[in-house]
């Protein structure tokens, strides 16, 4: 599950990361008040406004109503309105939204941390995630923060620091010392640094994320380690275990299919594909979408109904299926080794005559218990659906309906 900033802050704050500080706000006289506030608060004369999607670059990005970048300065309260106006409501397309861009509902109004003083502010890269080659996980740092760490990666990969966190003993002293000097710092920073660094690593691990991004971290002109941003990823199947955290989720930021799906008990991830499938195991979802492309075809979707399928799930997953309007024929491949072949050949039938006129081809093949049975009852309903029982036919058909 992916979070906002202003979520992913909050987290951090509580394990004791030092952050920016900031309020959310969902309309410009909201962003005016928090601003207020947060001058009252931290002394700050100048604000930040970030517009909170599930996608990076925003500040690269553009608002096309209005041409804003999603993130931009207000040198002063009276600017507060003017600027939120500019970002809410709007659509901020980024390099990780792709052209159709997200729609901004709410900015976080964030205080001014690049302020002048005893040194210049300096940005770095922190980020901790795990390396399944080497079976556990990685704490990556750079001194290229706020830029594209995948740029800096593919061009200059010895500006980036590894260092892996053996799962038996956890982040040691020694190695958040090893990371703060490999940052180049020293002094107060470095002590900070060291403390930022080992916060980080706990909240990653209590939380039982998959990632936490921290990019820019940033060294202030008085030496103090904070989070300019935060981009954290949470393990879904561990959200049981965080009440607190699994109410951070945000359905508007979602594909809307997918939450039908989810809603439904299935796992669905929408692709740009031309052929639907619904299969029953994920790894007979990702052979089946191997097929799909052998036959010239590119799958739509992936779609694993479970060991569980009956005429509910299947009903569920052709009326999401259906939604995509590039979808040409649906592939039905299900192995009956916990459910039979024949008990989902009757909810094929079953909802396919409770939906109605169906216009795209579908081709269901039924390999393991009963599968004679399932495609006697396939073929004798009747209804426009061909069947199958090696999955090289199955490849036929759906190539003989795109040709």
């Amino acid at each position: 599950m992916n979070i906002h900033e202003y979520q992913a802050k909050s987290i951090l704050k509580k394990y004791g990361c030092r952050i920016q500080e900031g309020t959310v706000a969902e309309s410009a006289d909201k962003a005016l008040t928090a601003a207020k506030e947060l001058k009252a608060e931290t002394g700050t004369e100048w604000f930040v406004i970030k517009a909170q999607i599930h996608a990076g670059g925003r500040g690269k990005g553009k608002i096309n109503e209005t041409g804003s970048n999603g993130v931009v300065l207000a040198k002063s309260l009276d600017e507060v309105p003017d600027k939120a106006k500019g970002i809410l409501g709007g659509t901020l397309v980024t390099h990780q939204t792709g052209p159709e861009g997200k729609k901004v509902h709410k900015v976080l109004v964030a205080q001014d941390v690049y302020y002048p003083g005893e040194s210049e502010p300096k940005e770095y890269y922190l980020s901790v995630l795990l390396d399944r080659a080497k079976g556990c996980n990685v704490i990556m740092a750079s001194t290229e923060g706020g830029m594209d760490i995948e740029d800096v990666a593919e061009a200059t990969p010895e500006k980036i620091f590894k260092e892996w966190v053996d799962p038996s003993t956890g982040l040691l002293p020694f190695q958040a010392r090893k990371i703060a000097f490999a940052l180049g710092l020293e002094g107060n920073a470095f002590k900070e640094m060291v403390k930022f660094v080992s916060a980080l690593y706990r909240a990653y691990e209590e939380t039982d994320a998959s990632m936490f991004e921290i990019n820019p971290v940033l060294k202030t002109s008085d030496n103090k380690i904070l989070a300019v941003d935060a981009k954290v990823n949470l393990d879904d199947n561990a959200l049981y275990r965080h009440k607190d955290i699994a109410e951070f989720r945000d359905i508007s930021e979602e594909d809307p299919l997918e939450v039908e799906a989810n809603a439904a008990g299935l796992n669905y991830v929408k692709l740009d594909g031309n052929v639907g499938c619904m299969v029953n195991g994920a790894g007979l979802a990702m052979a089946t979408m191997d097929i799909i492309k052998l036959s010239g075809g590119e799958p739509a979707n992936f779609l694993d109904v479970g060991g569980g399928a009956n005429a509910e799930t299947v009903e569920a997953g052709f009326r999401i299926i259906l939604q995509d309007p590039n979808v040409k024929a649906i592939l039905i491949n299900i192995f009956g080794g916990i459910v039979r072949c024949d008990r989902v050949a009757n909810g094929v039938v079953e909802a396919y005559k409770k939906i109605g006129d169906i216009s795209v081809p579908i081709i269901v093949r039924l390999q393991g218990t009963n599968a004679e049975e399932g495609a006697k009852i396939i073929e004798e309903s009747g209804l426009k659906v061909a069947s199958a029982i090696l999955l090289k036919d199955a490849a036929a058909k759906v190539k003989e309906v795109l040709a």
